[in-house]
C-alpha cells in the first residue's frame, strides 16, 4: 500500500524522488510509447508522470507527417502508431490520486490553461505611422530599428477573407505545415487544424506556419501585395527553386507563437496580421535577452539558440527584469505591418487566434550583414547574435565597461566594416565549411553574387564588399592579377572579376582563359590534384588519345606563393619537386624519383584526404587553359528536349570510353604507406591499385549505419537497419573473383574524373537570348554540333572501377531516364567487367551476385562519401517505400545487367 498525502511521492518512487520532477519528466520521454505505458503501472506517480499531455505531444510530434488530432495527444499518438482504437474505454477514465504535488507541473498546468485577454491595447515603445515614404523609410528606420504602419494592408482582400471561418471554407482540405519543436515535417489539414485549435489546451500549441503556402494554396498569393517599402529583393534574382524560404503563412490560437530569434540569414522582415492580436518583444542586434542562450559551432558556424516558449518567457522572465533591461514592445493590431530590421531579436506571442502573413528579404540596408553572416566561420555569427559577449577573453565584467546596446540598434558608422574584423582569417572563405542553416549554400551563395553582377550594374561597389565578406573575392582577384601578369595575359574587365562556375576552387574567365586557382581540401590534396591533372595531359598528348580535342588546352601552371604582402608566381609543369614546395612546405613523397612525383600514385597514397589546412597557408597551385567552346550543359538543361540531349548522351559514351582506356603511368614498387589516413588493404592479394579505394570503402562498410544516418531523412530507417546484410562482407569481393581453378582473377581499374555532373560538361549547337536571365529564355539547337561536347575540371581525378563515373552520369546528368543511359552505352561499348583476359573474368563471375553490374552499383552509391542516395530518392520517390535494398538495384541500375550481358564473350 502507498502512503497518503505527502508521503506518496516518496513511497511511490523510491530511490528516485531524490530527482527533481522536472528531471523524471525528461528521463520518463526519453523512452519509447510502449515503455511508458509499462512505466505507467508501476506505481501511482509514475502514472501521473507518464500520462501528461506534454510528454504524449512530444512523443507524436516526433513521429512527423500527416497529423489529425484526436481530443488528446495520448490518444492521437497511441491512435497513429497503431496501439488503440477510436473508442477505447481505457482513454477516456484516467485515474485519480490525492496526495501528490508538484510545483513543476502545476506550473506547466497554469501555462496550459492560462488566458490571455488581459493583455489590453498599448501604445508600446514602437513608433506607429500610417506610412512612409521610400526615401523616409530608409533614412529613417531600414536598418536602423522597427517601425509599425498601420495602413499598408487597407487594400488588401486579404483583410476581409482572411478570417479562420472563410480560409476554412475556401482551403480545409489543403494540408499545411506545422511549427513545432519537432524534427520532422508536420502537416495538417486547415479543417483539422482549426478544430485542434478548438479542442487543444497545450503550453506551447501547435501553429501554421508554411513556407509553401503559395504552391499548396496559390490563390492566397492573389490576395496580397509586398507593401511598396519593402520591394526591393536581391534574391529574387534567383529562380523559385533557388531561393530560400522567404514567405510564410501564420495561424495560431491563444498562446501559441515564436520564441526568441533572429531572422534567418540577418535578413530583415516585414508581418502583417489579418486578425487577432500579438504580442511582440524586441532587443536590437547583439543584445541577447534574458534567458536565451546562444551556441554558436566552432567548426561550421551553425547557431543554435536555447530560449523558453514565448509564453514561458514572458511568465516567468519577463516580470522579473529590471526596467533598463526590459525590451520594446508593443501589441499588433489587424491591418498593421511591423518592420523588423536585420539582426533584430524578436519574441512574439499569440493573445488571441491569429492569421498573419510575413516575408523576409534582402536588400541594399542589409546585404552586406547578409554576406558576412555568410561567411565560414563562429565568431563574427556570435558577434551579431551576442555581441561582444561572442569575442573570446570579453567575459560579462569586461562588457560591463563598455555601454550597453542601444535600443536604436546597430548605430556604427560602417558596422560592416566593424563587424568583419571578427571574422576568421584563417579561414579560406571560399572552399570551407559553411553553416548547414545558411540561407544559402556556397555554390548558390557565388552564383547569387555573380547573377547580381551582371543584373545590378549600378549596385556593383556593393556587390563588391559582399563578395569580399563571403568569399574573400578581394584575395582571389589579387591573386588573379599576379597570374595575369606572369605570363602575360590581359588584365580582367569590370565583368570577369567575379569567379564563375559552382566548383569548390576559384576560377575566373579573363579574355577567353580560364584560371583555376587550387583552394579546395588543403595544400597536400590541392598539389596533388594539379599534379595529377598534368600527368593525365602528358599521358594524353603520349597516347595520341582522341580525348585530347574534347578537353581544354592547358596554357600555363604553377603556384602562387603569398610573402611579405606580395603575391608571386612560381611556373611548374608537374615534372620534379617544385623548390617552393621544398622549402616551405616539405611533403613526404613516396614517389619522389618519378616523372611526376606529385601525379597520380602519389595522390592515391597521400593526398585522398581531403582534411583543410589549419594554417594560413601562402601558397596556390592554379593552372590556365583556353575556354572551351560551348555551354555549361547544366544551364541551358532545362529548356532541352529529351531528342536534344540524346546526341549528348552518345558522345558522352564516347568520351568516356576513351578516358577509361588511357593506359595508367607506371607504378613503381613503394613500403608500405605512413599516412593514418591511408591504411593499406588487409588482404595482401589486392593489387596495389585497388588498396587504397578498397580499404576506403571497408572502413565506411564497417560503420555503415551511422555512414547511412548522417544523410538525416535521407535514407528510410528500414533500409538503414538492412544495410550490413546487403552489402558483401568485405569490399574487395567486388574487384577479385577465384576461377575453377582456384586461382584469383582481378578487374582492372581505369582512370576516373570522379566528378561527370551537368556543370563539368559543355556543349555546343546552342544558341540562347540572355546568359543572365530569370526566366527560361529562347533557345534554339543545332541537331548537327549536339555531340560536339568537352569535359572539364579534372581536379578530382583518380583510378578505380568504371561505373563510378557512370553513377554521376545517370544520376546527375542522365537524371536516371533510361533511355538516355541506353544511349550512353551503345557508344561506350566497353566491358564493365575489364581484366587481362575477359573471357576468364566472365568464366569466374558467372551466377555471382557480386559481379552483377547493378549490385556492385548499388554499392558504391551506399558508401559514397556524398549524399548520392538523396538523389536516387528524390528521382525515384516511390523507392522511399521500398522493403529491399535490391527493389532500389532493380529499378535504378537494372539496365547495366541487360548492357553487361550484352558484353559477355
Amino acid at each position: 500500500m502507498e502512503a497518503a498525502a505527502g508521503g506518496r511521492r516518496e513511497a511511490a518512487l523510491g530511490g528516485l524522488a531524490v530527482l527533481p520532477d522536472e528531471v523524471l519528466c525528461a528521463v520518463v520521454d526519453l523512452l519509447p510509447p510502449a515503455d511508458i505505458g509499462r512505466l505507467a503501472c508501476v506505481s501511482s506517480v509514475m502514472y501521473i508522470l507518464c500520462n501528461e499531455e506534454p510528454l504524449w505531444m512530444s512523443k507524436c510530434l516526433s513521429i512527423g507527417g500527416p497529423l489529425e488530432y484526436k481530443g488528446s495527444w495520448k490518444k492521437t499518438t497511441l491512435s497513429r502508431l497503431g496501439l488503440c482504437s477510436e473508442n477505447d474505454e481505457n482513454l477516456q477514465k484516467p485515474r485519480q490520486f490525492d496526495g501528490f504535488n508538484s510545483l513543476y507541473l502545476y506550473r506547466r498546468w497554469y501555462r496550459c490553461f492560462t488566458s490571455l485577454s488581459s493583455f489590453s491595447f498599448d501604445d508600446g515603445h514602437v513608433e506607429r505611422k500610417d506610412d512612409l515614404l521610400l526615401n523616409q523609410f530608409r533614412s529613417q528606420y531600414d536598418g536602423k530599428g522597427p517601425v509599425l504602419l498601420t495602413k499598408l494592408a487597407e487594400t488588401w482582400p486579404a483583410r476581409t477573407k482572411w478570417t479562420v471561418q472563410q480560409l476554412t471554407k475556401d482551403f480545409g482540405e489543403v494540408p499545411f505545415r506545422i511549427s513545432q519543436r519537432s524534427p520532422q515535417k508536420i502537416t495538417m489539414k486547415l479543417k483539422d487544424y482549426v478544430s485542434y485549435m478548438q479542442l487543444q489546451h497545450d503550453e506551447d500549441p501547435l501553429y501554421i506556419f508554411d513556407d509553401k503556402f503559395g504552391e499548396s494554396a496559390p490563390a492566397l498569393l492573389e490576395d496580397y501585395s509586398i507593401p511598396h517599402l519593402f520591394q526591393e529583393e536581391f534574391f529574387d534574382i534567383l529562380d523559385y527553386d533557388q531561393r530560400p524560404a522567404f514567405r510564410w503563412l501564420i495561424i495560431g490560437p491563444e498562446r501559441s507563437g515564436a520564441s526568441w530569434h533572429v531572422d534567418p540569414g540577418l535578413t530583415s522582415a516585414w508581418n502583417t496580421l489579418l486578425c487577432g492580436r500579438k504580442r511582440w518583444a524586441l532587443y536590437p542586434p547583439g543584445r541577447v535577452p534574458g534567458g536565451v542562450t546562444v551556441h554558436v559551432n566552432d567548426e561550421d558556424g551553425d547557431v543554435d539558440i536555447e530560449t523558453p516558449t514565448s509564453l514561458q518567457w514572458w511568465l516567468d522572465i519577463y516580470p522579473h527584469l529590471p526596467e533598463h533591461e526590459k525590451p520594446l514592445e508593443f501589441t499588433q493590431l489587424p491591418g498593421e505591418t511591423i518592420f523588423v530590421p536585420s539582426g533584430w531579436w524578436h519574441c512574439v506571442l499569440n493573445l488571441e487566434t491569429t492569421v498573419a502573413v510575413t516575408q523576409n528579404f534582402v536588400n541594399q540596408s542589409n546585404f552586406q550583414h547578409v554576406c558576412l553572416d555568410m561567411a565560414p566561420g563562429h565568431r563574427h555569427k556570435g558577434v551579431c547574435r551576442a555581441g561582444l559577449l561572442a569575442v573570446p577573453g570579453n567575459s560579462v565584467k569586461d562588457n560591463e565597461n563598455h555601454p550597453s546596446v542601444p535600443m536604436s540598434g546597430w548605430n556604427h558608422p560602417d558596422m560592416s566594416r566593424f563587424l568583419s574584423q571578427f571574422l576568421e582569417k584563417e579561414r579560406d572563405h571560399y572552399s570551407s565549411i559553411w553553416s548547414p542553416t545558411n540561407s544559402l549554400g556556397q555554390r548558390e551563395a557565388r552564383e547569387w553574387l555573380r547573377r547580381l553582377w551582371f543584373l545590378k550594374p549600378e549596385l556593383r561597389e556593393l556587390v563588391w564588399k559582399g563578395a569580399c565578406l563571403a568569399i574573400n573575392v578581394d584575395k582571389w582577384y589579387s591573386c588573379l592579377e599576379e597570374i595575369c601578369a606572369c605570363h602575360n595575359l590581359p588584365l580582367p574587365t569590370e565583368d570577369e572579376k567575379l569567379p564563375v562556375g559552382t566548383g569548390s576552387n576559384p576560377v575566373f574567365i579573363v579574355s577567353g582563359n580560364v584560371i583555376k586557382i587550387y583552394a579546395e581540401g588543403g595544400l597536400a590534396y590541392s598539389v596533388h590534384g594539379l599534379g595529377t591533372e598534368l600527368e593525365f595531359y602528358d599521358l594524353l598528348q603520349k597516347s595520341g588519345s582522341p580525348l585530347i580535342n574534347h578537353i581544354p588546352e592547358i596554357i600555363a601552371s604553377g603556384f602562387l606563393e603569398y610573402e611579405d604582402d606580395i603575391y608571386r608566381t612560381v611556373p611548374w609543369d608537374g615534372k620534379g619537386m617544385p623548390d617552393v614546395l621544398v622549402k616551405h612546405y616539405p611533403l613526404e613523397v613516396s614517389y619522389a624519383n618519378s616523372c611526376f612525383p606529385l601525379g597520380l600514385w602519389s595522390k592515391q597514397r597521400f593526398g585522398t584526404s581531403s582534411s583543410p589546412d589549419v594554417s594560413n597557408r601562402p601558397i596556390w597551385p592554379y593552372m590556365v587553359t583556353r575556354k572551351c567552346k560551348g555551354d555549361i550543359f547544366a544551364r541551358i538543361r532545362d529548356v532541352l528536349s529529351k531528342t536534344d540531349i540524346l546526341p549528348l548522351a552518345s558522345s558522352l559514351g564516347v568520351q568516356m570510353r576513351n578516358i577509361h582506356l588511357l593506359p595508367l603511368p607506371h607504378m613503381e614498387h613503394v613500403p608500405k604507406s605512413g599516412n593514418s589516413d591511408v591504411k593499406d588493404c588487409d588482404d595482401a592479394a589486392v593489387l596495389p591499385e585497388w588498396q587504397q579505394l578498397v580499404s576506403t570503402l571497408n572502413r565506411r562498410m564497417k560503420n555503415v549505419k551511422k555512414h547511412l544516418a548522417n544523410w538525416g531523412n535521407s535514407v528510410p530507417q528500414a533500409l538503414i537497419e538492412k544495410a550490413e546484410g546487403y552489402l558483401p562482407p568485405n569490399m574487395d569481393f567486388l574487384i577479385k573473383f577465384v576461377k575453377d581453378d582456384g586461382d584469383l582473377v582481378h578487374l582492372l581499374p581505369s582512370w576516373i574524373h570522379s566528378d561527370i555532373m551537368d556543370d563539368n560538361i559543355l556543349i555546343e549547337g546552342i544558341t540562347e537570348s540572355s546568359s543572365f536571365s530569370n526566366s527560361k529564355g529562347s533557345y534554339e539547337a543545332d541537331p548537327e554540333k549536339m555531340n560536339a561536347i568537352h569535359i572539364i575540371d579534372f581536379s578530382d581525378l583518380s583510378i578505380g572501377d568504371p561505373l563510378c563515373d557512370i553513377i554521376p552520369l545517370h544520376l546527375d546528368v542522365f537524371r536516371g531516364d533510361t533511355d538516355l543511359l541506353r544511349e550512353f552505352l551503345r557508344s561506350y561499348q566497353l566491358p564493365l567487367l575489364r581484366g587481362q583476359a575477359n573471357t576468364d573474368i566472365y568464366k569466374s563471375v558467372k551466377n555471382s551476385k557480386f559481379s552483377r553490374a547493378s549490385y556492385r552499383a548499388m554499392c558504391y552509391c551506399m558508401l559514397h562519401e556524398d549524399n548520392v542516395l538523396a538523389a536516387i530518392f528524390s528521382l525515384w520517390k516511390e523507392l522511399r517505400a521500398a522493403t529491399s535494398w535490391e527493389d532500389i538495384e532493380n529499378l535504378v541500375w537494372g539496365e547495366l545487367n541487360r548492357y553487361q550481358e550484352s558484353c559477355t564473350p
